[in-house]
């Protein structure tokens, strides 16, 4: 997706057991921008605590689940969730009694589950689901795979199939988030196919649902179709285009959410191999080229697909494999109550692989704040919200269910940034200092730098690159650091473009607080 940012390695897959692939070197390059959120999305509650502060805890609520991919809250007064599992079934959880037994629905006699990444993947409940009782399901279907959108009536026990791409060739890049905008309109996600460098060249097309995020009215028909396009979707009318499509360039988007505050939408794309991106939309803008596979994250993707004077709209995060992740788990923005001092207004995502819980707040000057705030359980495929705007996670083996909680925790260790740039090269001197209560004895500090950035020469240190990711390890002579005692180090640079100094940093796994 055209780009801009930091950090992992990816999958070829969604977010189910993804298989690391071979990591291969390729050009940085400027993306093209179109606008991308920061400054268009409107006003963002601002929350007054610091991201470094912040610490991110889980608690599990219920076992047993096989393989859940998703979960919904029906907005009917009873406190429930709804959670799908791969197979085919959708389970019930409430916080009073637990996990209940007997399915909600069974429809695994029309779900293809063979292959890692198919199966149940999303659900949807629309506004009037006390009324109406109806849900809405993303799966793949038998006998190839086909990703289908399909309504089902629980009054009637009866699956009604809406729409389907064919995804024979390949089984893993689905997609399948389904999540209704504030638009009352249902969005729906797929992958580029699946197999490795968009074979099929499906981002950049329009005349494929592959790759891309719809927009479909589902509330009536238009005849042929059970389903009505939107007249102001941004292809209508397009000669060869699929009217449905809302965004494109995408890879495999595997969740992405609306914002309940002013409707913007974020988006977690799995990468290729070298990077993981999070994209966030302003509300109601649609038609944007999200790059791929022209670009992956901020990257030119080598043999990508690359149209003269395309525009791609950047992603506001990136980051890279060697922080240990896979595939990017596209969360929420916190709109709940309980946390609302701590977290209100600020986007959690987590991966698949590394666990790292990632806030991500836009900062007022058209960037973001960001910080890793502490570890999901193993393997989380899917981050949802109850009514109320509270958090849960999902996991796919051992298949649990865990609360989402945040707490306060003052970072015990800040970085202060010395930068002097100059044509194509930089310095950089930190001063780490211990504001905690307790001697550091030995040290790593762990901190990003900018796309196209590469470290020549370092002091004080014992410094190793990692792509973008660097891992600065104390020296004999400053192993110790007393609390209120501060140790220095630096780094030479050379850069494409971009001399900015790293956002973020992790002291022996901690978050840091970040001066100048």
């Amino acid at each position: 997706m055209g780009r801009r940012l930091t950090l992992v390695l990816s999958t070829l897959a969604t977010a189910l057991l993804p298989a690391l692939l071979l990591l291969t070197p390729l050009t940085p390059a400027p993306a093209a921008a179109a606008s991308s959120a920061a400054a268009e999305a409107g006003p963002v509650q601002a929350s007054p605590v610091p991201l470094p502060s912040l610490d991110a805890t889980t608690t599990q609520v219920a076992s047993g689940l096989r393989r859940p991919t998703a979960l919904a809250a029906p907005d009917d007064g009873t406190d429930r969730l709804f959670i799908t599992e791969k197979r085919g079934t959708v389970r019930v959880y409430h916080p009073d009694t637990g996990l209940a037994g007997p399915p909600l629905l069974d429809i695994t006699s029309a779900v293809d589950e063979t292959g890692n990444e198919r199966g149940l993947l999303g659900i949807a409940l629309p506004a009037d689901f006390a009324d109406s009782q109806d849900l809405y399901l993303a799966y793949t279907a038998p006998p190839d795979g086909a990703v289908t959108l399909a309504r089902y009536r629980l009054d009637e026990s009866r699956l009604e199939v809406l729409l389907s791409q064919e995804h024979a060739e390949y089984s893993n890049h689905n997609g399948g988030q389904l999540a209704f905008g504030p638009d009352g309109n249902l969005y729906w996600s797929i992958g580029d196919g699946g197999g490795s460098g968009d074979p099929f060249d499906a981002g950049q097309r329009l005349d494929t649902l592959l790759g891309k995020i719809m927009r479909v009215d589902v509330s009536r028909g238009c005849a042929p179709l059970a389903y009505c396009v939107p007249a102001d979707n941004p292809f209508v009318g397009t000669a060869g285009a699929r009217e449905e499509i809302w965004q494109y360039g995408l890879r495999n988007p595997w969740r992405f959410s609306f914002d309940r505050a002013d409707g913007s939408l974020w988006i977690g794309d799995v990468g290729q191999g070298r990077w993981e991106e999070i994209d966030h939309l302003a509300a109601g803008q649609g038609g944007l080229n999200l790059g791929w596979s022209c670009y992956e994250g901020l990257e030119k993707f080598a043999g990508g697909d690359c149209a003269p004077g395309a525009e791609y709209t950047e992603p506001v995060f990136t980051y890279s494999p060697y922080t240990g992740g896979c595939s990017v788990i596209g969360g929420h923005v916190y709109r709940g109550e309980q946390y609302a001092d701590l977290v209100g207004g600020t986007y959690i995502a987590t991966d698949y692989c590394s666990s790292t819980v990632w806030a991500l707040r836009p900062d007022g000057r058209g960037g973001y704040e960001q910080a890793e705030i502490g570890q999901m359980p193993t393997q989380v495929t899917s981050i949802g919200t109850t009514v109320d705007g509270e958090f849960y996670v999902v996991n796919d083996l051992p298949g649990g269910l865990h609360r989402v909680s945040f707490t306060r925790e003052e970072p015990t260790c800040r970085v202060d940034r010395t930068v002097t740039a100059w044509g194509t090269g930089t310095t950089v001197d930190l001063t780490v200092t211990n504001t905690g209560d307790a001697p550091v004895n030995g040290w790593t500090l762990e901190f990003p730098l900018a796309l196209g950035q590469t470290v020549v020469s370092d002091w004080n240190t014992e410094l190793t690159q990692g792509s973008n990711t660097i891992s600065a390890g104390s020296a004999p002579h400053n192993a110790a650091i007393a609390p209120g005692a501060s140790v220095t180090l630096g780094y030479l640079a050379e850069h494409t473009g971009d001399a900015s100094p790293p956002p973020r940093f992790m002291l022996n796994g901690d978050a840091c607080a970040v001066g100048r």
